[in-house]
């Protein structure tokens, strides 16, 4: 992979999300967004991406919190780190898929720079955080000139590095309820080192009573142009006496769901057995059958 020294560029530290939304709205497409910065600055040596504007979020205190209520639920702040995602009260127990991804991101320096917002903008097909969020099903909040609104975590990702957010707009928060009763998740991923990127990754919530599927979401990540549901093999699994040949099922219809590529760090036909192990691996974790 080759580098090379970035071009000059203006930077700017606006202090509220006006501000910031003020300097987009004037500088247009030749400007950028950067929260901790370890997408877009690589993203900027590769000469990927060329802003001739830099607007720093770093700043905007309003974008930078984690709150948890037994009775809300999870709200987390765009620019608040998958560090303080990992320590903080009730997400390992609560929201463990979400738990588990973070903490495989990268190393700890990692960690305590890269923010949930930026991982989610990037729009990578291998976020780690994409897969616990679809499968927690979260509400996403942005902020624009005529002022905030709601996007469902299904809606968010377009495409590779395109995302649901409008020109200049700014993804602040992120929402998870509180979870049901008989509610569990999990995530794993498998690549080429413990902090590499992703090969594959899947993220499970399943909800259960007596060993009967009440509700399931299984997320994929790097196995399509955008993290995926895989909504038919969720079918074949809701509302059903969960057994080991059902779960083999699911497994298979989620592989087949998908639609992986071929690439630098693997195979489609890897991606496609590493789903079914992945997915097989969670839900019999999560159900009880291992």
């Amino acid at each position: 992979m080759s580098y090379t020294t970035l071009q000059d560029f203006e930077y700017s530290q606006p202090k509220s999300v006006n501000e910031a939304l003020s300097l987009a709205s004037k500088f247009g497409n030749r400007a950028r967004y950067i929260a901790g910065g370890t997408d877009l600055v690589v993203l900027m040596m590769r000469r990927k991406l060329n802003p001739n504007y830099v607007i720093s979020l770093r700043k905007i205190k309003e974008l930078n919190f984690i709150t948890y209520d037994k009775e809300r639920g999870l709200d987390v702040g765009a620019l608040c780190s998958l560090r303080s995602i990992e320590r903080a009260e009730g997400v390992r127990q609560s929201y463990t898929a979400l738990f588990e991804a973070v903490r495989l991101v990268g190393s700890v320096q990692i960690r305590n720079v890269a923010t949930i917002g930026g991982n989610l903008c990037n729009a990578s097909p291998a976020a780690d955080t994409a897969p616990p969020l679809l499968a927690l099903d979260v509400q996403l909040t942005a902020a624009n000139d005529g002022g905030k609104r709601s996007i469902p975590i299904g809606k968010f990702f377009l495409g590779p590095g395109r995302t649901a957010l409008g020109p200049g707009e700014i993804l602040t928060g992120v929402h998870i309820d509180p979870p049901s009763g008989g509610t569990r998740s999990a995530f794993s991923k498998l690549g080429r080192t413990p902090t590499d990127i992703s090969k594959v990754s899947a993220a499970v919530m399943l909800r259960s009573h007596r060993g009967v599927c009440e509700d399931v979401r299984i997320a994929l990540g790097a196995v399509a142009p955008t993290p995926i549901r895989v909504k038919e093999a969720e079918g074949l699994l809701r509302s059903q006496q969960i057994s080991n040949d059902l779960v083999e099922q699911v497994a298979q219809r989620s592989s087949e769901e998908a639609r992986p590529i071929d690439d630098i760090r693997s195979t489609a036909r890897w991606r496609k057995e590493a789903i079914k192990y992945l997915v097989r691996s969670l839900l019999q974790k999560l159900s009880g059958l291992t």
